[in-house]
């Protein structure tokens, strides 16, 4: 890894511990006071804010951008044509900026906690209690493990670093394996299980936010490189999730909508989530500490701060998703726009907002103006927490765990788990459920979420061949559609045009007759709307042939589709880091664990 880049992360993670002054509020970025790591860990208040930066500055870049990219445009959540468009078309060089930031962020985030672990450890004076010791201590853990298992998924094998001070003497280490790094992450949050409280104390995550994440690493551990999950391993997932789900200290929101409206940041369903500091710090004094996402997600009508992500839209996938089961309007309306939806809490001023477009663009994030966000919000600066993991996660760990092995879950307390997140969406319940439809769950709960892709990384490396199938045949990537081509329907489905990824500024898909060609029908033309054929029966029976226009797009000679193989699924080391450092080019090597100590 590249020498100069540990040394930043190093002191970075030193000097934002010991540079932030005690405060009653979380993230309180003023500094009262002159500090250093010997001085600074003489409270409880003390140690609690000495911790308070690996919620924010340590995942910054991380955050800033790359996040959308890596967990929600590679899933085929939604994409943007003019920002991070590499990762969704999964074009992700050595040299792309926002995923070598994404790489050292990540890094910064584990630096940032061993430094912080070890200052707790040697300089906590005798008025700092146990019991804040022990969970300053254990939120350490929980967001080093957090980081890996980012990385993990994102990039394979990587480096394991325990002791900054012996890497930084020497900095050129070999990757371990992944298996190994997945051990590492289990055994960080069993740490920080065993170390941290039951409750949760000025929003600081209690014992149950690392146990709901142990669950979620377990059951990846459970069929990682193995074509067969590990049935004891699943029954621990089950009971951690039981554990969470039954502590008290949490609960599934009532409306969907609600999980991304400012006022509920901190909210009954938050297990874990990077929190940041106040938007009205701006990008100058906040710069580091702020929500950037929101001028990447939001576009200009709807707010009035400076924006550009007007060009983020639903993907066909998701609107065929959504499709199969249209009574899914909660979720929906809550992830993207759909024509005619009206908002009362966006342009509260004006009485509400209608998006009056024939398009879906990404409403998950996008808040209004700053008088709807309590006057907290500017250009790059969200007031809303990032998730990293919320409850209903849990609830769709326990029915994949539960599903295990078999090819469809009866089992009632698996479906009382997948039903929950289902009622609350307003469906109706399951009385089975398959793999696929676990999945087809997971995507429509945290679209947009950032969340889609990693999981899907981890069925990848338990059912590789089920999900190379999924990616390449059942997912639709080849095609997209464009400002003005999507109509909502009377039975609350949605049409769409279907443009083909020619690799140009292809226009819309049409057949030899000039029929152009929507998700549903075939129409006389661009600028007559008249159905030829609808999907499944045509109206004109005398062509003989049902309509099918994933198969026609996939068998058209112009387009380039999107191919997931072995080779792109993990994304490449950064250059640079590579230039320094000859072992990102070589087999990963064991990772010692035979100090557990730490």
């Amino acid at each position: 890894m590249k020498k100069k880049n540990i040394f930043k992360f190093i002191a970075i993670a030193f000097l934002v511990t010991i540079t932030n002054g005690c405060s009653d509020n979380f993230l309180d970025k003023t500094p009262s006071g002159n500090y250093t790591s010997a001085t600074f860990y003489a409270s409880d208040d003390a140690v609690m804010k000495g911790i308070e930066p690996l919620y924010n500055r340590a995942w910054f870049d991380f955050n800033r951008r790359a996040i959308i990219g890596m967990g929600s445009y590679r899933a085929n959540d939604g994409w943007n044509p003019y920002v991070s468009a590499e990762f969704a078309r999964f074009q992700v060089t050595s040299l792309t900026q926002d995923m070598s930031l994404a790489w050292s962020s990540l890094y910064n985030v584990i630096t940032m906690s061993n430094a912080t672990l070890k200052n707790i450890k040697e300089y906590c004076s005798d008025k700092v209690t146990e019991e804040v010791k022990n969970q300053a201590m254990g939120e350490c853990y929980l967001m080093r493990a957090t980081a890996y298992f980012y990385l993990l998924r994102g990039w394979g094998a990587n480096i394991i670093i325990e002791d900054n001070d012996k890497f930084v003497n020497n900095p050129i280490q070999p990757l371990n394996p992944e298996d190994d790094v997945l051990k590492f992450i289990i055994q960080d949050y069993r740490k920080a299980a065993d170390l941290m409280r039951a409750n949760i104390v000025n929003h600081h995550p209690s014992k149950y936010a690392a146990k709901a994440l142990l669950a979620k690493a377990l059951l990846a551990q459970s069929g990682w490189n193995q074509t067969t999950r590990d049935e004891n391993t699943l029954k621990e997932v089950v009971g951690l999730c039981n554990e969470v789900l039954n502590s008290g200290k949490y609960s599934l929101m009532e409306n969907y909508e609600d999980l991304f409206k400012a006022q509920n940041n901190d909210n009954s369903e938050t297990l874990l989530a990077m929190r940041w500091a106040d938007a009205n710090l701006g990008t100058e004094s906040g710069w580091g500490a702020i929500n950037c996402l929101y001028s990447d997600l939001t576009f200009s009508e709807v707010t009035d701060v400076n924006v550009w992500g007007g060009n983020l839209t639903a993907s066909v996938d998701m609107i065929d998703l959504y499709n199969e089961e249209p009574t899914d309007t909660f979720r929906l309306r809550a992830t993207f726009f759909t024509p005619g939806r009206h908002y009362s809490y966006i342009k509260q001023a004006e009485g509400g907002y209608t998006y009056n477009h024939n398009w879906m663009q990404c409403k998950k994030g996008v808040l209004g103006t700053k008088a709807d966000a309590g006057g907290h919000l500017a250009q790059m600066a969200s007031p809303l927490n990032t998730y990293i993991q919320r409850l209903a996660d849990i609830y769709l760990i326990k029915a994949e765990a539960i599903l295990g092995n078999q090819d469809v879950c009866k089992d009632q307390d698996g479906l009382n788990a997948l039903n929950a997140v289902r009622l609350r969406a307003g469906l109706s319940p399951r009385k089975s459920f398959t793999f696929q439809q676990l999945i087809d769950e997971r995507r429509k709960e945290f679209c947009m979420e950032y969340f889609n892709w990693f999981d899907m990384v981890t069925w990848y490396r338990w059912k590789p061949q089920y999900m190379l199938d999924f990616f390449n045949n059942k997912q639709h990537r080849a095609f997209e559609y464009r400002e003005g081509d999507v109509l909502q329907n009377k039975d609350g489905t949605l049409s769409y045009r279907a443009f083909l990824n020619s690799g140009t500024n292809a226009w819309y898909f049409t057949d030899a007759d000039g029929h152009v060609y929507w998700n549903d029908h075939l129409a006389v033309s661009e600028t007559d709307s008249k159905t030829v054929y609808f999907r499944g029966r045509p109206v004109d029976k005398a062509h003989g042939y049902v309509y099918d226009v994933d198969s026609l797009v996939r068998a058209n000679a112009n387009l380039v589709p999107i191919i997931l193989n072995e080779t792109n699924i993990f994304m490449p080391y950064p250059e640079a880091d590579v230039l320094q450092n000859h072992y990102l080019k070589e087999t990963p090597q064991p990772y010692n664990f035979g100090d557990d100590t730490k």
